[in-house]
């Protein structure tokens, strides 16, 4: 099976590379560290005697964010010298802004390929590889299987997409995740699916729940950043975030809020798309809406007093700006796009939540959120502008949801220790 996908692999990914190229030079920043993809990773040095040396594997800005938590506790124990990879050049800077004091080395991940993977893997040299979320590299997993190493897959969530491929292709499923010695599942829902294609999983909950573990900003802090963000200091203003949104879904939220200030309504618009690269189309959008807007990532972070709509094109600040607003709606959840984005960040800000019926990447999360009255689930586009247009105008129902999300966020914590329990043998 190894010796198929290694023929197998480079030829699919020939007729792929233009698009890889395009979107690397749409995103930018890929010139750092390109040599490190074909393998080249810098030499770590000799291994810290009494450590073992983990490799841990985080594709992009979400993943960075969320394993912060696991590697302070990790490096704190004694035991562990960490390589950490990224695969994203968004990825690679929020790596380097917030791990520099933790990792023993930050590098970028080498392409799956045999040559380029067995590279890097002589230069690291690694005791344990961790993989999160549902990163399956069935080379990098190869060379951790040849070499004794232990793999393990934290955090793990399997799509409902990806669990019908793994159902209708068993074979390879039983390939690629049976390389891991353990797989720690992020909810319920994905231990069982783990477990019902056969294999070891262990529910250790997810650690997105420690990573936004501030409690509510105090109303002097909000006040601040509110109006550091244009919105001003008056506590009935409403801020409405769209957090990670996709295209078409900034138009909706745009309409909301005209057709809320129409009304009467003092509401702002706090808008963070999901890829940072779509900011000249987002900022054409804004502009024809005719509201007054500021784009942070030209003009900086500090808008100006009245700014209706503030576009937060930039890396790594979703969950601190998120704390400033009094209702999110979390993006791709609405068709054609499907998955969802995270409402964890929200919840721990204490915030009320929106969605579309498409959260099927956070199904668990999302259903404990609805059961404990923080967050409602609109069934398409239209019933979707209808609650918003009543939450925006309910400030005791915001407020009420926001309380509930918090108290549920708290309840949820410890993934963290559960997970570093299990790589730790204990």
């Amino acid at each position: 099976m190894s010796w198929a996908y290694r023929i197998l692999f480079p030829l699919l990914l020939i007729p792929a590379l233009p698009y890889y190229f395009w979107r690397m030079l749409r995103r930018g920043g890929y010139g750092t560290g390109f040599s490190q993809r074909f393998g080249f990773f810098p030499s770590p040095g000799p291994k810290t005697p009494g450590k073992r040396r983990f490799w841990l594997q985080a594709v992009s800005v979400g993943e960075i964010e969320a394993i912060g938590p696991l590697l302070r506790q990790l490096q704190a124990t004694g035991e562990a010298e960490i390589i950490l990879t990224t695969t994203t050049s968004t990825g690679f800077r929020l790596a380097k802004e917030r791990y520099a004091d933790v990792a023993h080395a930050i590098g970028v991940f080498p392409a799956d390929l045999w040559p380029c993977s067995a590279l890097a893997w002589s230069r690291i040299r690694p005791d344990v590889v961790i993989l999160v979320e549902g990163e399956l590299w069935p080379e990098h997993l190869a060379q951790a299987r040849a070499r004794g190493v232990p793999a393990y897959l934290i955090n793990g969530r399997i799509s409902d997409k990806s669990f019908a491929r793994h159902r209708r292709f068993r074979k390879l499923s039983r390939y690629v995740l049976g390389h891991f010695r353990q797989i720690a599942a992020g909810s319920e829902e994905d231990a069982r699916r783990f477990r019902e294609l056969g294999f070891a999983t262990t529910l250790t909950g997810n650690i997105k729940f420690d990573v936004a573990s501030d409690a509510p900003m105090s109303a002097d802090e909000r006040a601040r950043l509110r109006a550091e963000l244009g919105f001003g200091a008056d506590p009935r203003t409403v801020v409405l975030l769209g957090s990670s949104t996709w295209k078409g879904e900034e138009a909706l939220l745009l309409r909301g809020v005209r057709a809320a200030r129409a009304a009467g309504q003092d509401v702002r618009l706090l808008l963070v798309p999901r890829h940072s690269e779509r900011r000249a189309e987002v900022a054409a959008e804004i502009s024809a809406s005719g509201l007054d807007w500021h784009q942070r990532s030209s003009g900086g972070p500090t808008a100006p007093d009245g700014t209706v709509v503030h576009l937060a094109d930039t890396t790594g600040e979703l969950r601190r700006l998120t704390r400033a607003a009094d209702l999110a709606f979390c993006g791709k959840s609405l068709a054609p796009h499907d998955g969802g984005q995270t409402p964890v960040e929200a919840a721990a800000a204490g915030v009320a939540i929106v969605y579309g019926p498409r959260m099927t990447n956070f199904r668990d999360i999302a259903r404990g959120l609805e059961q404990a009255g923080a967050a409602l689930k609109a069934a398409d586009e239209a019933r979707l502008a209808e609650l918003l247009a009543r939450l925006l105008g309910d400030a005791d129902a915001r407020a009420t949801m926001g309380q509930r999300a918090a108290t549920w966020h708290q309840s949820n914590r410890g993934a963290t220790e559960r997970t570093l329990a299990l790589l730790l043998g204990r």
